[in-house]
């Protein structure tokens, strides 16, 4: 039998945790970690269960958890490169089978090179009847910093680099789930927009996150002040509201699944991954100021 080749190597991972290591150490803007963490206490509130060993997988900072314990539940153990209770790399967990009842993951499995080989170790740890439940930006996420920075650099360089990770499509991820090993998939979208002045202000903040472009195949120069210039008015020409600030959208895929267990109820049909976690649609939230 030959062993499973390796994965593409996508993302730079040690760089991803300096960076993020200093952002956490200044002080980095949470407001997308407080709307996810928000989220996931309204999802852990629907479930009528208990999960006395919870495990918090990669998530800066202590969002999830403290939405775990304000659901009634016990203080997770939190494990993540960059501190927490345990230092773990999110490709490779050092836990044993059936270790936990519940995990979450929250904004940081969006840059493992191994989505796939992600899900299924977390499969492995759960015990029977567990729950994975996790977030990560995805879909149309900023698309149009994406089109500004491609069409500027294309105008003056002549070609474009990747300047922003690639996103996770909502589409593919019950198949993932399915693949895995996990019962009674579940994916769906919270999509808003935030405002900025510029461009330039949202830059800031994806830098102050420690999230700006770490892929291993980044141009291995800055991005050039023309093309920054260029961006800025390409993005403002675009993208902006008549009171002249500009939008950013965000996609956050939520995923949910459960390991199997004889007392889960099944699927009425094969291929129903994408159904909904919560009996209706959450009302539209409205768009947030920056």
């Amino acid at each position: 039998m030959t062993d499973r080749p390796a994965p593409p190597r996508i993302f730079d991972r040690a760089l991803l945790h300096r960076r993020l290591r200093r952002a956490l150490a200044a002080g980095a803007p949470d407001f997308l970690l407080a709307r996810a963490a928000d989220d996931l206490l309204d999802r852990l509130l629907t479930v009528k269960r208990d999960f006395p060993r919870a495990l918090d997988l990669g998530a800066p900072g202590e969002h999830f958890a403290q939405a775990i314990v304000a659901s009634g539940r016990r203080a997770p153990l939190r494990a993540n490169a960059l501190g927490g209770d345990v230092i773990v790399d999110e490709e490779a967990l050092p836990f044993a089978p059936a270790s936990f009842d519940l995990v979450v993951s929250g904004m940081s499995l969006q840059w493992v090179n191994d989505l796939p080989g992600v899900f299924a170790q977390v499969r492995r740890i759960l015990a029977p009847d567990g729950l994975f439940l996790a977030c990560l930006p995805g879909g149309a996420s900023l698309v149009e910093l994406r089109i500004a920075l491609a069409q500027a650099e294309e105008e003056i360089t002549g070609g474009a680099s990747p300047r922003v990770s690639p996103f996770v499509d909502v589409r593919d991820m019950g198949g993932l789930l399915q693949r895995a090993g996990f019962a009674l998939p579940v994916a769906d979208v919270d999509s808003f927009a935030l405002r900025y002045d510029s461009v330039l202000g949202l830059m800031r903040d994806l830098r102050a996150m420690g999230a700006a472009n770490v892929l291993v195949k980044r141009a291995s120069r800055p991005l050039r002040r023309d093309v920054l210039a260029r961006a800025a008015a390409i993005y403002a020409e675009r993208f902006s509201d008549p009171d002249g600030r500009v939008r950013a959208s965000f996609d956050i895929v939520w995923i949910s699944g459960w390991a199997p267990h004889e007392s889960q109820q099944q699927p009425a049909k094969p291929g129903s991954a994408t159904m909904r976690l919560e009996d209706a649609m959450k009302a539209a939230r409205p768009i947030s100021e920056k």
